[in-house]
């Protein structure tokens, strides 16, 4: 059954590119900004009220050598820092490539930052990013050095111990921290590994965007990866697998980045797309390229990633100001 997504909330003007989210200690929404559609605005984090009032956080420490942050998947340890995917090279601009980091930030309620670590740095595109059991999991979308003699594209999930810092990515297959990998089959939509998310059974899920596909990755008593196998796949109801979140239930809620749709997965894998919307503003609660969805407060939120254009996607243009909508559970 189709559900009527509604406005959530009009973000400030500085935010231009909202995207990945969190839930704090005090139960505030807090949403990752990598600011993508202003060249010259960087990244911040905002924590968000149950009546949706916004207020900046942080600014994202920036990279000594592009001088902007761009962060998108964010999670939190145990005792609240913040992880955050610095995804400079996501333009594919020659500049910005192969600069991205995850990074730690230790950060007061106020927003001071009181420590920046750089736990991986050099890499090509991190995307999304989970923890669970003293690891962090993250996805790298593109692994454009390694060359598959079909062409196709590979990407893969990367896992850091909570204590990891300073690792240097080769964004090779050799790189002793890749987990699992994908291969995307789609030619017209080659973007790979993208949500992540655990179920409670602690069983974990990868979106890989350009097949419309999720994985199901189980583990071995002692943490290794045993099974890498499709969960749910249907072109009808799901175009791609952008941020993914479960709800208490076990049902899984899929942002189609390119079809302006959410999707629900049932815990048998069952795909059905559950509220879509045409190219719109966001403003008036259309779905508006929606990059994450996350049960929060009784409600789907969807952050309105509102950029990308191309003939597979149904957003047409950039505009402001940005958004969040919610739907019903």
């Amino acid at each position: 059954m189709m559900r009527e997504s509604r406005l959530f909330c009009v973000l400030p003007d500085y935010v231009c590119t909202p995207d990945g989210m969190a839930v704090d200690r005090h139960g505030n929404l807090v949403l990752s900004c990598p600011n993508y559609a202003e060249d010259d605005m960087s990244g911040c984090v905002v924590r968000i009220d149950r009546e949706g009032n916004v207020k900046k956080w942080f600014d994202v420490p920036v990279h000594p050598e592009t001088g902007v942050a761009r962060n998108m998947g964010i999670a939190f340890d145990e005792e609240w820092n913040v992880y955050l995917c610095d995804n400079q090279g996501w333009s594919e601009r020659e500049d910005l490539l192969f600069k991205g980091r995850i990074l730690k930030v230790a950060v007061d309620e106020e927003g001071n930052i009181l420590k920046t670590t750089v736990v991986a740095d050099h890499m090509e595109h991190p995307n999304g990013i989970r923890i669970r059991d003293g690891f962090m999991y993250v996805t790298q979308s593109y692994l454009h050095p390694v060359k598959r003699p079909d062409g196709k594209l590979v990407s893969c999930v990367y896992r850091f111990g909570l204590e990891e810092e300073g690792i240097h990515i080769t964004n090779t297959l050799e790189d002793r921290h890749i987990f699992a990998t994908f291969i995307t089959q789609n030619p017209d939509c080659q973007y790979g590994a993208d949500g992540i998310v655990f179920d409670k059974e602690g069983n974990l899920y990868v979106g890989n965007f350009g097949d419309g596909t999720v994985y199901r990755i189980t583990f071995h008593e002692d943490g290794s990866l045993k099974e890498n196998q499709v969960f749910a796949r249907n072109p009808a109801e799901l175009q791609s697998t952008d941020g993914m979140f479960f709800d208490e239930e076990g049902n899984l809620y899929i942002a189609d980045f390119s079809a302006n749709a959410i999707a629900k997965v049932e815990p048998d894998g069952s795909v059905e797309r559950i509220a879509q919307s045409p190219d719109c503003t966001g403003v008036d609660g259309g779905l508006d390229q929606p990059g994450e969805p996350i049960v929060w407060d009784g409600k789907i939120i969807a952050s309105c990633f509102d950029l990308v254009t191309g003939p597979d996607k149904v957003n047409k243009k950039h505009e402001m100001p940005a958004t969040l909508v919610e739907l019903s559970l």
